[in-house]
């Protein structure tokens, strides 16, 4: 497998696309103005509300166009008990979506190169894809043993291949820049951002090291930054230059047409992604658990460029047993693996129909380069 990463940056706001040999695979923009998951803020309380089953939560300022969002019970930390004008140092979990503010966790994370310092969590986790037992275990000893005091850690994939040094280093590192947020905090006030995550090329790079061919970009100060560490080539119109422009308007339409003379029917709806799967146009060209694994390759890569989240449903074409599926379902679950997102496929429903669950981080694609139509209101029709 091979990995090029498409760079472009106009001003403030960047786009980034991933090709993965030479398909592309996922795009993200990024807007330094723009509430991104992971950004650190120190927020203001506007309002406390009540949630189902007794819960409560709360809106929060935190300099953004729309209030954001923060449930008061959160997992290894104490309920949030705050009051109105209150500050109180949050992070993007979840970015703004067309109906909805950013969701917030007071949870926060600093993420590295090979490690993820977690200040208020107590334990060390590694990364489920460190094959070598051994390796991972002598990790989690190396972190435990350079701990000071309480906090935890998570152990990325790339740790397998760190020295020592660049472990206890890093952990530094990321120490320092929680020391950092908490020192703002003492010097500005709320709303404000205390820490912004870091840009999109950058995650990038660490998350596709291993397999990255060449960066293509059009900034000569970024080129600086990366021509000494990966082949780099300049170009002043990558996106044209890819066809990215293209794929992204194709990504933008409902129907997906397959080699086969098939195709894949994508609805995006307030509750849930909806996918079908037909025949189309291939009549007696072979089998539907062909077509069926075509089918998944293809859903696969859409739900990654168009960052479909939240519950997908899948109606694969023709029988909905889970024998004639399998090999599908297998397919799904061989590509996800792929993705930097986790996803959960539960398998078939009682309905026949197959159901993943995708967490939700960011907006889709549609949800960044469309907005509703004021005429239909989104359904796609007009009064006669």
């Amino acid at each position: 497998m091979t990995i090029k990463l498409v760079y472009e940056q106009n001003g403030k706001n960047s786009r980034l696309a991933i090709l993965e040999n030479d398909v592309l695979r996922e795009i993200e923009f990024y807007n330094q103005n723009f509430a991104h998951e992971g950004n650190i803020y120190l927020a203001k309380i506007l309002k406390k509300i009540e949630l189902a089953n007794g819960k409560y939560g709360y809106f929060l300022d935190i300099g953004d166009s729309r209030d954001a969002f923060i449930n008061a019970e959160e997992y290894d930390l104490e309920d949030l008990d705050a009051s109105e004008g209150q500050s109180v140092v949050v992070q993007v979990c979840q970015e703004k979506r067309a109906e909805k503010g950013a969701r917030l966790t007071r949870a926060l994370q600093f993420v590295g190169e090979n490690l993820v310092y977690c200040p208020y969590r107590m334990d060390v986790d590694v990364s489920a894809k460190i094959n070598d037992k051994n390796r991972a275990d002598s990790l989690v000893s190396l972190v435990e043993e350079n701990m000071t005091g309480q906090e935890g850690w998570i152990i990325r994939t790339s740790a397998a291949e760190a020295s020592e040094k660049e472990i206890i280093d890093e952990m530094k590192t990321l120490r320092a820049n929680f020391d950092e947020v908490l020192k703002k905090t003492k010097k500005i006030k709320s709303p404000a951002l205390l820490k912004e995550r870091n840009n999109c090329l950058d995650e990038a790079f660490l998350r596709n090291r291993k397999y990255l061919q060449k960066i293509i970009l059009n900034n000569h100060n970024v080129e600086e930054i990366y021509k000494n560490k990966v082949e780099v080539e300049y170009c002043v119109d990558p996106f044209k230059k890819y066809g990215i422009d293209e794929e992204l308007n194709n990504a933008l339409q409902k129907e997906v047409r397959l080699k086969s003379g098939g195709r894949v029917t994508i609805e995006e709806t307030r509750a849930c992604v909806a996918i079908d799967v037909d025949s189309g146009e291939d009549n007696g060209k072979g089998s539907l658990g062909r077509l069926n694994i075509e089918a998944a390759f293809e859903i696969a890569r859409q739900i990654r460029l168009r960052n479909l989240s939240g519950k997908i449903i899948i109606d694969f074409a023709g029988a909905s047993e889970y024998k004639y599926l399998k090999n599908a379902i297998e397919v799904l679950e061989q590509e996800l693996r792929k993705d930097y997102i986790k996803s959960t496929i539960y398998g078939l429903s009682r309905g026949g129909n197959v159901e993943i669950n995708r967490v939700r981080r960011r907006p889709t694609l549609r949800n960044i380069l469309t907005e509703e139509c004021p005429t239909c209101q989104g359904t796609g029709s007009v009064e006669k």
